[in-house]
C-alpha cells in the first residue's frame, strides 16, 4: 500500500504540470453556424417529445442562463454545416489573423465527427486541401480539446514542428433534431431529456508557434494540466448504452434495434455532477498546493461550465477554499453561445480576446471540467508583446508562483470540500492543515473508488451477497465508533473541555446508528440474528484496534484526522454510490436507510468537525505538533479503511 510522505503529493502534481519552454498562441478563430436561435425558437429545431418535455425545458433554461445558441441544422433537421466544415471554417478564420502558411501539425477534438472513422483531423485536412502533414484526432467530451492542445504544444515545444493548428468542432444538434423523436417513439428519462436544451454547435481554432509573432501581441502557453479520474467514478455522460443494461449499440442485432433501445441517446447522470466540481476544485487546489498557480496573480479566469447554476457552485467552492479569483475577473460567453462541448473553451478565448483586449503581462487561467468519466483540465496563458522573444523559465512568469522548484512551498489555502470559509491570513495553521488533509483525502478517494465492494458497485456487478458481506463488516465498525470516541473524551485534559462537550454530543447522536444498519442488514436477508455475533474482517479489526489504541492515549486530538476520513467517506462517497446500489438491488426494497442517513447528515458532521479542529488549535500548546498528528492519523486511518474495504471483497 502507498503511504504518502511529506512532499510526495506536491511532487505528483508537479510531475504532471510540465512547463513549456516556448509555445505561443499567435491566432484564434471561431465559426458559429447560422443565425442565433433564442429560447422561444428552440422548439423549431429541438421539438418536445412528450408531456414532460416542455416542463423540463423551462426548468433547464431557467437554470442554465443560455439565451441564444447556434445550430448547424435547419428547422427541417437537414444539416447545413458538418462538423468537418465548421472546423475548416474556424481554421480559416484563425489563419486569416496570422498567415496562410500551412502548419506542421493539425490536432483536432470532437465528441462526434461526421464519420465514425477516420479521425476528424484527417477530414479537416481534406476539407482544407492541405498538403501532407502530421495529424492527431482526439475523441471525447469537453476536455478533449485541451488534450489536443497539450499534444500539439508538446510537439512544438520539443521542436518537432515550428507551428501547429488545434481545432475543436461540435454539432450535437443532429442528435436532438425533431425527426429523431417522433411522438411516442421514446419514453425519455430525465437523463436523456437534459442535454437536449443544454448543447449547441460551434467550432474554434488556435494556432501555436514556437516564437511570438512580430508586430503584435500573442499568448504564451505556460502549461496544460489535464488529468482523467475515470477509474474513480461511475460513468456520467455517454452515448452508446441504453439507460438500463450493459448492451452497447454495436451489440444489438442492427442499428435500428440499437436506436429503439435508446442506446443512441445522449445521456448525462446529473446526480453525479456535484462530484465533478469536487474533483475539479480539488485539482485546482492541487495546482496551488504544488506551487504551479497563484490565485492572486490571475487577471482573467475563463471557466467552461454548462449552466449558470454551476457558476455559483464553482464560485462557492473557491471562496470556501480561500482560493477564489474575484468574480469581476471571470469571463464567459455561455449566455450567447451556449455549451458547445470541446469547442467551448476555443470559442470562449476567441470571443474574450475580441471583447477585452488584455494587455501584455496579464495572465489568463483556463478551466475545463468534463463529465464523461470525469476529466479536469487547466491551462495558463500570459499575454506577451511583440518584443517578447526568447525562452523564459516557468518560474519567472507572472501569475505562476516563483517557488515552483523551492523545497519549502508557500502557505496555500484549505481544500474546497471542507465546510466554511477559512481566513488563511488569520488562521494559517488551520489553512495549512486543511490543505494537507486534502492531499490525504484525494489519494484515499481515488483508491476507495477502485477497491473492494465499491468497484463492484461502479461496474454494476454488485450482488445481495456483496451487500450483506459489506454490511456485516461495517456494523461492528459503526458500533465501535461511539466507544472509541468516548474513550478519547475521557482521556482529554481540562484544556480541551469545550472539545469534550462537542465530541460527547456527536457520540450521543451516533450511539444507535449501528442498530439502524443492523436492521437494514436483516431486512436484506442477513443470516446472523444476534448483532454481537458479527465480526469485523481483518482490515476492520486492524482499524478498530488502531482507533482504540489512539483513544487510550492522553489528549488524542489527532483522532480528528480519523473522523475526517470516516465522516468524509459518508458525505462524499455514499451519496454517489447509493443510487447505483439501489438500481442493482431494487428487489430488496427499503434496506438502505442507514446509507441514506449517512450521506444526508455527514455534511453537518463535517461542519462540527471543523469547529472541533478550531477549538483544538485555539488551546493546543504546540499547534504544529497537533496538526502533524491530525494529518498522520488521517493518513493511517485511510490506509486501514482501504484495507477493510479490500477485505470485504
Amino acid at each position: 500500500m502507498l503511504t504518502l510522505t511529506s512532499g510526495f503529493f506536491e511532487q505528483q502534481v508537479m510531475d504532471r504540470v510540465v512547463p513549456f519552454a516556448s509555445v505561443y498562441i499567435d491566432g484564434t478563430g471561431s465559426f458559429l453556424p447560422g443565425p442565433a436561435v433564442d429560447n422561444s425558437a428552440i422548439d423549431r429545431f429541438v421539438a418536445p417529445v412528450n408531456r414532460m418535455s416542455d416542463r423540463i425545458k423551462r426548468r433547464i433554461l431557467k437554470e442554465n442562463g443560455i439565451r441564444t445558441r447556434h445550430y448547424a441544422i435547419d428547422e427541417q433537421g437537414s444539416t447545413r454545416f458538418s462538423v468537418t466544415a465548421m472546423a475548416a471554417a474556424a481554421v480559416r478564420a484563425c489563419a486569416a489573423e496570422t498567415s496562410d502558411e500551412q502548419v506542421g501539425l493539425l490536432a483536432s477534438a470532437t465528441s462526434g465527427g461526421d464519420l465514425l472513422l477516420p479521425g476528424l483531423a484527417n477530414q479537416v485536412q481534406a476539407e482544407l486541401g492541405w498538403a501532407p502533414l502530421a495529424t492527431t484526432s482526439h475523441h471525447g467530451v469537453c476536455a478533449s480539446g485541451m488534450q489536443a492542445l497539450a499534444d500539439a504544444a508538446r510537439a512544438v515545444d520539443r521542436g518537432e514542428h515550428d507551428s501547429a493548428m488545434v481545432v475543436a468542432s461540435e454539432a450535437p444538434s443532429r442528435l436532438f433534431k425533431c425527426s429523431r423523436f417522433a411522438p411516442d417513439d421514446y419514453d425519455l428519462d430525465f437523463d436523456a431529456h437534459f442535454l437536449r436544451w443544454m448543447l449547441s454547435d460551434a467550432a474554434g481554432a488556435w494556432r501555436l508557434s514556437a516564437a511570438p509573432p512580430p508586430g503584435r501581441n500573442s499568448l504564451r502557453l505556460h502549461f496544460v494540466h489535464s488529468v482523467s479520474h475515470a477509474g474513480d467514478y461511475p460513468l456520467c455522460m455517454q452515448m452508446g448504452l441504453p439507460r438500463q443494461g450493459a448492451m452497447g449499440w454495436l451489440d444489438h442485432a442492427n442499428a435500428a434495434a440499437a436506436e429503439r433501445s435508446g442506446a443512441l441517446l445522449l445521456r448525462q447522470d446529473i446526480r453525479l455532477l456535484p462530484h465533478l466540481f469536487d474533483v475539479g476544485i480539488h485539482a485546482y487546489a492541487d495546482l496551488v498546493r504544488g506551487n504551479a498557480v497563484d490565485p492572486a496573480g490571475i487577471d482573467h479566469f475563463l471557466c467552461h461550465y454548462s449552466s449558470e447554476r454551476f457558476r455559483q457552485v464553482v464560485k462557492d467552492c473557491l471562496e470556501k477554499a480561500e482560493l477564489a479569483i474575484p468574480e469581476e475577473r471571470w469571463y464567459t460567453n455561455l449566455s450567447t453561445r451556449g455549451n458547445t462541448g470541446a469547442a467551448s473553451i476555443f470559442v470562449m478565448l476567441d470571443d474574450f480576446l475580441r471583447e477585452r483586449s488584455p494587455a501584455p503581462g496579464e495572465r489568463i487561467l483556463l478551466f475545463v471540467p468534463e463529465s464523461g468519466r470525469f476529466t479536469v483540465a487547466f491551462a495558463m496563458l500570459e499575454v506577451v508583446g511583440p518584443d517578447a522573444g526568447g525562452r523564459k523559465p516557468l518560474r519567472t512568469a507572472p501569475g505562476i508562483r516563483e517557488s515552483v522548484l523551492d523545497p519549502e512551498p508557500e502557505l496555500a489555502a484549505p481544500p474546497p470540500h471542507d465546510p466554511g470559509a477559512v481566513d488563511a491570513a488569520r488562521q494559517p495553521e488551520l489553512a495549512q492543515l486543511l490543505l494537507d488533509l486534502a492531499a490525504v483525502w484525494s489519494d484515499f478517494r481515488s483508491r476507495a473508488w477502485r477497491s473492494g465492494p465499491v468497484r463492484r458497485i461502479v461496474t454494476h456487478t454488485f450482488t445481495r451477497e456483496d451487500y450483506l458481506r459489506w454490511m456485516g463488516d461495517w456494523i461492528p465498525q459503526v458500533r465501535e465508533g461511539t466507544r472509541w470516541m468516548r474513550t478519547a473524551v475521557a482521556n482529554l485534559s481540562d484544556r480541551y473541555d469545550a472539545l469534550r462537550t462537542l465530541i460527547e454530543g456527536h457520540a450521543a447522536e451516533e450511539q444507535n446508528d449501528f442498530r439502524i444498519l443492523f436492521e437494514d442488514y436483516r431486512r436484506a436477508g442477513g443470516a446472523i440474528s444476534d448483532l454481537e455475533a458479527l465480526r469485523r474482517n481483518p482490515g476492520g479489526e486492524a482499524l478498530n484496534a488502531y482507533l482504540h489504541a489512539r483513544a487510550a492515549q492522553a489528549d488524542a486530538v489527532g483522532l480528528l484526522g480519523a473522523i475526517y476520513i470516516i465522516e468524509g467517506s459518508g458525505q462524499r462517497l455514499i451519496p454517489a454510490l447509493l443510487p447505483l446500489i439501489r438500481r442493482q438491488l431494487k428487489e430488496l426494497g427499503p434496506v438502505f436507510r442507514f446509507l441514506h442517513y449517512h450521506g444526508e447528515n455527514d455534511m453537518a458532521h463535517l461542519a462540527r468537525w471543523l469547529r472541533a479542529v478550531e477549538l483544538v488549535l485555539d488551546r493546543a500548546p504546540d499547534r504544529n505538533v497537533v496538526t502533524a498528528d491530525i494529518v498522520d492519523t488521517a493518513r493511517r486511518t485511510a490506509e486501514l479503511y482501504l484495507m477493510q474495504l479490500e477485505d470485504a471483497a
